[in-house]
């Protein structure tokens, strides 16, 4: 029983990251459609992440109420609707409202299925999955130039993402009676938000994930950019390294999966923050090479943290109030993927972009601080 949820629960996985990467790999086309200037892409995509980051607040109280299953469920066939809706869209305006329950579907799926499998599977499994979302992620932009490239548009592109996202909606709504005999899930009292900031140590996970989202997105963003106006790297090499980063990301979360189950989460992150900081000592360094080198590297460090962080929850905050803690997460983790890369954006336009490696360095910086605070807490607590 296990293993067969355990199977719907990865395909659960592919479908949070099917939707992601649209937007931008139709907005080139979508804005000239919709006769809207290309800087106007900016607004939908913040009302999505609006969207993920209330729908992740509240994801205790949906959760709670419902359960894991059916909330996935339901949140994959909203996020299937919208996608449909963008493709009958005939107006900026059309995409800006299709974009709510694009962002609500995303946020409320991401909180329950990360503290579900925190809760019920093995270590290595919460690596692997967060692998799947990756790949999702990494299909969806060639679904979207192939319909491009045969002239289909971009339409066809969140038509046929819509169609695979109610595929997967059909199975996940089959598996609910899985759900149930597997986790005896029951109803709860949610937790009010102020209750939950006043866990010890929660306020520390919240600023250590928000600097690694806010580090993983600035990098992927705009290490292309840094490699080269500041690096003088041709742009065809620059974009691959950058992509490089992402396959860093995937890959180490694959082989993270080894060893997740013999080490402890904390020392999987503290690895992980050391091969991060290794990876922005070389991007420092005036070398292309060496600059190339280290963004593969600290792709490799960013992979087992986010999986190690979740997989961490009931352990630092316990099993009761680990549903509240990841919905906190996940909004925690949204605000700083969203709005950290424009502040990159606009700091560099005043000092440059050779500021791209200190910009790293000082979320490096938080991270390293706040996990070893929370390290220390959660052992206090412990005893």
């Amino acid at each position: 029983m296990f293993s067969l949820l355990l199977a719907v629960i990865y395909l659960a996985f592919i479908s949070l990251g099917l939707p992601d990467s649209l937007l931008g790999s139709a907005w080139p086309v979508m804005h000239e459609d919709l006769g809207t200037a290309i800087q106007y892409g900016g607004i939908p995509a913040m009302i999505i992440a609006g969207g993920t980051i209330l729908s992740s607040l509240l994801s205790d109280r949906v959760t709670g109420r419902f359960g894991a299953g059916l909330v996935t469920s339901a949140s994959v066939l909203l996020t299937a609707c919208a996608l449909f809706g963008f493709s009958l869209a005939k107006s900026f305006l059309a995409i800006c409202l299709w974009a709510v329950p694009y962002g609500l579907g995303a946020g409320a799926v991401d909180a329950a299925l990360n503290n579900y499998v925190a809760l019920h599977y093995a270590p290595r499994h919460m690596s692997w999955l967060h692998c799947f979302w990756g790949i999702g992620a990494s299909v969806s932009p060639y679904i979207m130039g192939g319909a491009l490239s045969r002239g289909a548009g971009w339409q066809a592109g969140y038509r046929t993402v819509g169609a695979i996202q109610i595929i997967l909606t059909v199975f996940l709504f089959l598996s609910l009676p899985l759900w149930k005999k597997a986790a005896g899930e029951r109803k709860r009292k949610p937790l009010p938000l102020g209750e939950v900031l006043r866990i010890p140590g929660v306020p520390l996970v919240l600023l250590c994930f928000f600097s690694y989202c806010a580090l993983a997105a600035t990098a992927g963003l705009w290490a292309s950019s840094f490699l080269v106006k500041a690096r003088g790297i041709d742009p065809g090499t620059a974009a691959a390294f950058a992509s490089h980063f992402y396959i860093g990301i995937t890959c180490g979360r694959f082989l993270n999966g080894f060893i997740a189950d013999r080490v402890e989460p904390r020392n999987i992150i503290r690895a992980g923050l050391a091969i991060i900081a290794t990876g922005i000592v070389l991007i420092f360094l005036p070398v292309a090479s060496l600059s190339l080198a280290g963004l593969v590297i600290a792709g490799l460090g960013c992979a087992p943290i986010y999986p190690s962080i979740i997989q961490s929850t009931p352990a630092n905050f316990g099993a009761d109030r680990s549903q509240a803690v990841v919905g906190i997460q996940m909004a925690s983790a949204y605000v700083g993927s969203t709005f950290m890369p424009p502040l990159f954006g606009f700091l560099a336009g005043k000092a440059g972009l050779a500021i791209f490696p200190l910009y790293l360095a000082v979320f490096a910086g938080v991270m390293i601080y706040t996990s070893e605070a929370l390290n220390r807490k959660s052992t206090q607590i412990c005893r």
